[in-house]
């Protein structure tokens, strides 16, 4: 998952100077359990200078951004008396002047730090901001979703001589549902990938038959084995109730069934749900 964020950070830069113009952009997120970020995503730049650098929180433009949650910007960084000055060093080195600071806040804290800047001392814009703040929400949102999915496999981690096995296969069966809904969600295509082969890890074997469903007959047979109506199996996959009978109807005919109970169950005696 960690990597799955910076390709995020990664991402974000690169939208951030194709929206903007700025030919310098990078950024990084805030180290576990400690009150710093360490920049590990460059694009534009000359030079290494920036490269790893740990911006304690409080220090510097960033490490300001971090500790108020809010964006910071400085026409000319060097000079400033609104920040600290312990990386004028590896700023210099770049030649680096106009900076800003954009914080990635999730559920009230700082992820990480999105900059831009300008190799002139010039006002960056409210335009330049916006467009920074902008990237900034659409990380948040990506960290997000990573976040429901580290703790829904978190969740769906068997666990060890269960008092109440039934109970347990039904916290799986829920997981499996909500992990299938979030996959679609996931812009990265290798993260969704593993997450679906996550899912294939909670069923009970491989398929011993040759019945194969579509990925959505399968979303709306997941949700429908966990007790979902095709009004909520609709909500959580963003489709409409007369579609996701569609679908079931059409997966219940690849299953020789006639019922929703029927479909599940065939559906699991070929492993296809847990």
């Amino acid at each position: 998952m960690d990597a799955a964020e910076t390709v995020e950070i990664r991402s974000a830069l690169v939208r951030l100077r194709r929206s903007t113009g700025l030919p310098v952009a990078f950024g990084g997120l805030v180290e576990p359990g400690r009150p710093r970020i360490r920049i590990s995503e460059l694009t534009g730049t000359a030079t290494d200078s920036l490269r790893r650098l740990a911006v304690t929180a409080g220090n510097g433009l960033g490490g300001k951004a971090v500790a108020l949650a809010r964006p910071c910007a400085v026409t000319d960084y060097s000079a400033s008396r609104q920040i600290t000055h312990e990386y004028d060093a590896a700023v210099a080195m770049e030649g680096l002047c106009s900076v800003m600071a954009v914080p990635v806040v999730v559920r009230r804290r700082v992820r990480g730090v999105l900059y831009g800047a300008l190799r002139t001392a010039q006002p960056l814009g409210d335009r330049t901001l916006t467009a920074a703040v902008e990237a900034a929400r659409d990380v948040e949102q990506a960290l997000v979703v990573h976040d429901e999915v580290r703790g829904l496999l978190e969740a769906a981690r068997p666990q060890p001589a269960p008092p109440d096995r039934s109970a347990v296969w039904e916290q799986v069966r829920e997981a499996h549902a909500t992990l299938r809904a979030l996959a679609p969600r996931i812009g990265d295509p290798t993260l969704r990938a593993e997450l679906l082969d996550a899912c294939g890890l909670l069923t009970e074997g491989p398929a011993p038959s040759t019945v194969h469903l579509a990925p959505r007959e399968l979303d709306v047979l997941t949700h429908v084995a966990a007790g979902a109506t095709n009004a909520a199996t609709g909500e959580r996959l963003g489709l409409r109730a007369e579609t996701v009978k569609g679908y079931l109807r059409s997966a219940m005919r690849k299953l020789g069934t006639h019922t929703r109970g029927e479909a599940v169950a065939a559906a699991r005696r070929a492993g296809l749900l847990p």
